[in-house]
């Protein structure tokens, strides 16, 4: 039905031209978007994904970018069919932010840090609507309510660093449904968010979807997030589309190598496994560079890697046979809150409240909990990168918590910490190689530095990149590579404990396997003991032979990691798990099932 139709792409090219060749980031798609629906575009970092969304807000930044080829018809409320590649930029700026909305990835650098929060939303409504400043700012509150942010009135006057990151997101989408839009383009905007947080963002676009007859263009590198979500998906790989069809289509039955890549590689909960497939095992490529069709299946792959029972009860009995390498004891974090002129102390935060548990060689315990929660802390704390306020840490029986500077300095070699952002992590004015070198030549760690070099080719190797990356920069590199030169380094000291701070939160899943992958590696070639930081639970999952899970600075539940996720006694462990995105067949038919019931009822209301 062409009354129906909102947006049709058409044969979209865009390129990049670099100093040496012409990119096409977008090669040739085609796809069209309805009324009510909800299209999920998946892919890697790279595959063209947010180009597409891009381009089609004409947002290509030129030079070096173009659209060189292929049309985008937007089926506008007041104009009819418009190509919008064809009219002229003042008239695109009416349509864009009016009637198609965007969603960008990363909240806190899409707000202005020095206007308030309330303040940028009435801008954009003011830009396109004949309205008075005082109705603009009952209007912006009114949205504040629809989406369902605490204290409306008070978030109005709030400025971007006040707020957390699923507040940041709610006022852009806010923002993006002020003008009411045809289509909401949304480009990773659960990416790093807590699965809670993630949650109540899903089902709210669903609610506001429903309200407003919108058309949804959802971009993730996340499946599951798509399964819970979407009505189409779109596959890209490489700037093009690799495969399209209805989400139970795509999920039931994946026809493309690279699609069933994507499927396999998120960590299954329903399952443990000794590692996680990756693109490459459903992937052969000829010398061409064209893909071979491969006929394993998901579960065939999947199935092959199963850890038995009897194996985990194995590993266990092995594991907690030994003595403790790290007890911790009534660890206490405050930070005081100061007020006034003089800066008095008015209360604390309690970040880490009254913790307690023990580590034992060669075991990796999984800290999980929403942001906010105290895990980050408790793992800084122990490192004594912040100072604990009351509370011990013994590492192999010597109580850290006493230790001088210079005592600390000869132990850390022995524990080390590998950070959430490996980019702000790494200095971007020295070589990569000379960045895992600096902490051997601290330690003396061998005799000179042309041994140092040659341990650190060794170890760049062993993270599987190469010898000739030693000279290059941090910006030269994937995100997915920078924290494995990140994991290089952390090795280079040849610690015996390391603590991985949301060490994979912002990595595409295909990259988050591989560097899982090599950690569960890493364990069992060093021997290491891990503390594995995360809000992801299905990550913390996979990686955990036992699990703690944190709220408000205290521990709600600590066991078995396969125990808590298959029992959960606490109400707030309940929460975080019911809140995980599954992908599973049986999850999405309920969620096709109940969209369909949705959209009957919405249509019976308005006949």
């Amino acid at each position: 039905m062409t009354d129906n139709k909102l947006l049709e792409v058409r044969d979209l090219v865009t390129e990049f031209q670099t100093e040496d060749e012409t990119v096409k980031a977008v090669n040739g798609i085609s796809f069209s978007l309805n009324r009510g629906e909800t299209i999920g575009i998946v892919g890697e970092s790279g595959s063209g994904k947010s180009v597409t969304s891009l381009s089609i807000m004409r947002l290509i930044a030129s030079p070096p970018g173009k659209i060189s080829n292929g049309t985008i018809t937007f089926h506008s409320k007041k104009n009819g069919a418009v190509n919008l590649l064809e009219i002229p930029e003042k008239e695109m700026r009416s349509y864009r932010g009016n009637e198609i909305a965007m969603i960008f990835q990363e909240p806190m650098t899409s707000l202005n840090p020095v206007y308030t929060c309330g303040d940028q939303v009435m801008e954009a409504i003011m830009l396109h609507q004949k309205i008075s400043k005082k109705e603009a700012k009952n209007k912006t509150i009114e949205l504040f309510k629809e989406v369902e942010l605490p204290r409306p009135d008070n978030m109005f006057d709030s400025y971007p660093h006040q707020i957390s990151g699923g507040q940041k997101q709610r006022v852009m989408i806010a923002m993006a449904m002020s003008c009411q839009p045809s289509i909401l383009i949304a480009d990773e905007p659960t990416t790093a968010l807590d699965v809670t947080v993630q949650k109540r963002i899903l089902d709210l676009m669903n609610d506001l979807q429903v309200q407003h007859d919108m058309g949804i263009i959802f971009i993730t590198h996340d499946l599951g997030v798509i399964a819970e979500l979407a009505d189409k998906v779109i596959v890209m790989y490489k700037g093009k589309i690799v495969e399209q069809g209805s989400v139970w289509d795509i999920f039931s039955n994946p026809q493309h190598p690279y699609t069933k890549g994507l499927l396999a590689c998120r960590p299954p909960l329903n399952k443990r496994l000794y590692w996680l497939p990756t693109v490459s095992d459903f992937m052969s490529v000829d010398i061409e560079g064209v893909m071979k069709e491969s006929r394993q299946t998901v579960e065939a792959v999947v199935n092959q890697l199963v850890i038995t029972k009897d194996e985990r009860k194995q590993r266990h009995k092995e594991l907690y046979e030994r003595e403790p390498i790290l007890r911790v004891k009534g660890l206490k974090t405050y930070f005081p809150i100061r007020k006034g002129v003089f800066g008095r102390i008015s209360g604390y935060v309690k970040a880490v409240d009254d913790v307690s548990f023990e580590v034992y060689p060669g075991e990796t315990l999984g800290l999980v909990g929403e942001s906010g929660c105290g895990k980050t802390t408790l793992g800084r704390t122990i490192l004594r990168l912040i100072e604990p306020t009351e509370g011990e840490i013994y590492f192999q029986n010597q109580n850290l918590a006493l230790l001088t500077a210079r005592e600390l300095r000869t132990i850390r070699k022995n524990i080390q910490i590998i950070f959430q952002d490996p980019y702000s992590s790494l200095n971007p004015r020295i070589t990569i190689g000379d960045a895992i070198l600096e902490p051997m030549r601290v330690h003396n760690i061998l005799n000179n530095d042309n041994e140092r070099r040659d341990k650190v080719i060794e170890l760049l190797e062993r993270v599987n990149m190469k010898s000739l990356h030693f000279y290059r920069y941090p910006h030269e590199f994937s995100g997915g590579q920078r924290q494995r030169i990140c994991i290089a380094r952390a090795l280079a000291l040849g610690p015996q404990f390391i603590i991985c701070d949301e060490s994979v939160s912002a990595l595409d899943v295909s990259v988050q396997a591989q560097v899982l992958n090599l950690l569960n590696e890493l364990r069992e070639e060093f021997k290491f003991t891990y503390i594995f930081i995360s809000h992801d639970l299905s990550v913390v999952k996979f990686m955990s032979d036992r699990m703690i899970v944190m709220n408000e600075g205290k521990i709600e539940e600590m066991g078995d990691a396969d125990d808590i996720y298959n029992h959960p006694q606490n109400p707030y462990t309940k929460g975080l798990i019911s809140a995980i995105p599954r992908g599973e067949l049986a999850d999405i038919k309920r969620s096709i099932e109940a969209k369909k019931a949705t959209k009957k009822k919405s249509v019976n209301v308005i006949s």
